[in-house]
């Protein structure tokens, strides 16, 4: 078995094809970014100053009952749940809108990539591609901080639109030890508020027919494979239309699922994103307004206790086109854990909001995310590895709760199988957010070692993986670690309460990861950000819509 840190190559194979080959899996799952001086020139329009402004842009002042900040899980569930209230909403997201359907182009393929795939930078922000564009408002941004880079949404619908959509509700006791404090609401979310979210997203399982077609023989593969690797093997639940994958197996539609082209998004239409669940059904009401490219720049605190958007309206390219002044009774918070935390952190840190908890910027974690790639496998892996990621594996006898999921890489380097093989697990929220004056935006900080107990057992099954099914595997994140599934910044207990609510200030609401320290029991977050939602903003509509806004 080969040392993950400085693997030999099978016969007839280049050291360099082989870490070619695993830096082109990981990339097309994010798990690689560009190099640190690349990344670093990522102009920030999450919340740092604009980079131009149009010599024709306008002050506009607006006054609004409720705005949402965001429109990924807890934004979407956030935004509907306010306009059945009956409350009348605005909501603002940076990136734009993507409409997809049969045989779209919406999105950036893999092998073609564009400005589309990349948050208002001049190149790629994954590792192992080398082009140069016009900046754009792309739908992923990486922010770079010290030890970990985050890999973030921007699109109407958040991190929905590129993530491969596993939806996962963590075990009650994987729960209780990510979110101690939130442990006696388990009972509830799993009663009502984790089913909502499975109905609302339309999750299923891979079916039968689909699993035994040919693009999904490495799905296969890794299903056979893990049970000898110490893994109990599982269908992930996903929210996609299966008709669609078929309609690829049969020549109707252009390959996209069936070759987990998705890293940017699905060009092909059927996945149930939050843009086309959560939000259109907000939209439908007629009270909710949906505002894209709209980047919120601060918040503050007026003189009457009112609350206070500075945002700006930006064309594709990033340019200044009017500035607003958004005052309103109650914000929500859903910009995702680095946006969220990122604007708090200034908030305080500037003095634009009194009195907020010291805890705001403290207890981030990755969700203990790795990115492996298993290199040349013993078994038929195909010649094409179909997507999203539809089986996994479970340790039950880890002594740190951890999960094991194989996603297909739609491309391959001549001469070498590759598949990509994620893990992640329960973490300590040991990240820290603090302000830089000189940029005007909050810089993480990620301590080295911080997951290292959880990467150690993450290792040894990957190994064992190897070890069953022949090959070998590399640690993508080795040299440069990454995360899909920022979490914390803005923990439930010490800076919001059990509701979101920040405390001390009324009418101020973080609903989305930011209030989730670390970790979701060994499951990507996105399944318990949504029920979280669901959960507070029943609290919210009960005790707050019509007392304090």
């Amino acid at each position: 078995m080969s040392d993950n840190s400085s693997p030999r190559p099978a016969a007839g194979l280049s050291r360099r094809q082989v870490l070619g080959a695993a830096a082109l899996g990981a990339a097309a799952l994010g798990g690689t970014v560009a190099g640190a001086g690349k990344a670093s020139a990522t102009t920030d329009a999450a919340s740092a100053a604009p980079a131009s402004v149009s010599a024709s842009a306008s002050v506009t002042e607006r006054r609004e009952r409720a705005v949402v900040v965001g429109t990924g899980f807890g934004g979407g569930v956030t935004a509907l749940r306010l306009a059945q209230a009956g409350v009348s909403t605005l909501v603002l997201e940076r990136g734009r809108r993507w409409v997809t359907g049969p045989n779209a182009t919406t999105f950036c393929r893999f092998a073609t990539m564009d400005n589309r795939s990349a948050w208002l930078t001049d190149h790629a922000v994954v590792g192992g591609v080398d082009k140069t564009w016009t900046p754009y408002t792309g739908v992923l941004e990486a922010v770079t901080g010290n030890g970990m880079t985050a890999m973030c949404g921007a699109a109407v619908g958040g991190g929905s639109i590129m993530y491969h959509g596993m939806t996962l509700q963590p075990a009650e006791a994987d729960f209780a030890t990510s979110i101690p404090v939130a442990a006696d609401l388990y009972d509830d979310l799993n009663l009502w508020a984790y089913p909502t979210v499975a109905r609302m997203l339309g999750i299923s399982t891979i079916p039968y027919d689909i699993l035994a077609s040919d693009p999904y023989t490495s799905s296969r593969l890794f299903h056979d494979v893990a049970p000898a690797a110490g893994l109990t093997p599982f269908k992930v639940p996903l929210p996609i239309d299966w008709s669609y994958v078929r309609g690829e197996l049969t020549g109707q539609y252009e390959a996209t699922y069936t070759t987990s082209d998705i890293a940017f998004g699905v060009n092909n239409g059927g996945k149930h994103s939050i843009d086309v669940t959560y939000l259109a059904q907000a939209e439908a009401t007629g009270l909710v307004e949906v505002a894209p490219l709209h980047v919120v720049r601060d918040l503050a605190m007026d003189a009457n206790k009112r609350w206070v958007l500075s945002v700006d309206r930006i064309d594709t390219g990033g340019a200044v086109q009017e500035q607003i002044r958004i005052t309103a009774d109650a914000v929500f918070l859903n910009a995702g854990s680095p946006g969220t935390t990122r604007l708090l952190v200034k908030s305080r840190a500037k003095g634009l909001v009194p009195d907020l908890p010291d805890a705001i910027g403290t207890r981030w974690g990755n969700n203990g995310d790795r990115i492996w790639a298993w290199i040349n496998p013993a078994g038929d892996a195909g010649t094409r590895q179909g997507g999203p990621a539809c089986v996994g594996g479970s340790d039950p006898t880890s002594s740190i709760p951890l999960t094991v999921v194989h996603a297909g890489s739609p491309i391959q380097q001549a001469g070498v199988t590759a598949l990509t093989v994620v893990g992640f697990g329960i973490v300590d929220g040991a990240g820290t957010w603090a302000y830089d004056g000189d940029t005007d935006d909050a810089v993480l900080t990620w301590p080295t070692g911080a997951d290292a107990a959880l990467q150690e057992l993450i290792a040894a099954r990957m190994q064992a993986i190897a070890a069953a099914g022949g090959g070998m595997m590399i640690d993508t994140n080795a040299g440069a670690p990454s995360t899909w599934h920022s979490l914390g910044g803005v923990p439930m207990g010490d800076a919001v309460d059990l509701t979101g609510r920040i405390l001390g200030h009324k009418g101020l609401y973080v609903l989305d990861g930011a209030r989730i320290p670390g970790s979701t029991g060994a499951c990507n977050p996105s399944m318990t950000i949504a029920a979280l939602a669901e959960h507070s903003m029943r609290t919210v509509v009960r005790q707050d819509v019509g007392r304090l806004f």
